[in-house]
């Protein structure tokens, strides 16, 4: 794995006049100059980083320079992380519906941790024959999920496999989820044994 290699200026290597210092307990301490935050950090026998170079005037922070930098490289790969999350789901295009049941809540479940979510149907075989069935199969796992998702790619059909892409729109998935469930318990209840 490649190590990102983030760059702050620090201490003697800052050009500004004047700073806005924020102080080791993450307070703010005020606008100084660059030699009175630079005494202070050295006091504390921290250093003193420059953390927002644009700001008028630029904003540092007296903090240990490595542990700085340890914790920005673990908040940026916590981003890179979460932002390539892409689940695969799969179906055969004859599928029981116990089965489906079981694929389509676990897809809610990766909606709901703001994940996208490629649907598959694999074609085994003399299966290919019945292609419509496929896409069947991804139209109505589509409209059960309703208006919580967004589509990303329409269903294309790679080899022997038809698959699409789907990811969660802001803000809806939770409560389709929870309005589906009220309306199965009444599908539940209503129904004669």
């Amino acid at each position: 794995m490649k190590k990102t290699n983030l760059y702050f200026k620090s201490n003697e290597q800052i050009r500004a006049e004047q700073l806005r210092v924020i102080g080791s307990d993450n307070k703010q301490i005020g606008v100084l100059k660059f030699e009175d935050a630079l005494k202070k950090a050295k006091g504390e026998k921290l250093d003193l980083v420059l953390i927002a170079e644009s700001a008028k005037p630029p904003v540092a922070k007296i903090v240990n320079l490595g542990k700085f930098i340890y914790q920005e490289e673990k908040k940026l790969k916590k981003q890179k992380a979460k932002s390539s999350d892409l689940k695969e789901v799969r179906f055969s295009p004859f599928i029981g519906e116990a089965d489906y049941d079981t694929r389509v809540k676990r897809i809610k479940e990766f909606l709901n941790d703001k994940d996208k979510v490629k649907l598959t149907v694999v074609f085994k075989g003399r299966q290919l024959g019945s292609k419509p069935f496929g896409y069947g199969l991804l139209d109505k796992v589509v409209k059960e999920l309703g208006d919580m998702t967004h589509v990303d790619s329409e269903p294309k059909f790679f080899g022997r496999h038809l698959s699409m892409v789907i990811s969660p729109r802001a803000g809806k998935g939770k409560v389709e989820e929870k309005e589906n469930a009220e309306t199965k318990d009444e599908e539940f209840s209503n129904k004669k044994i």
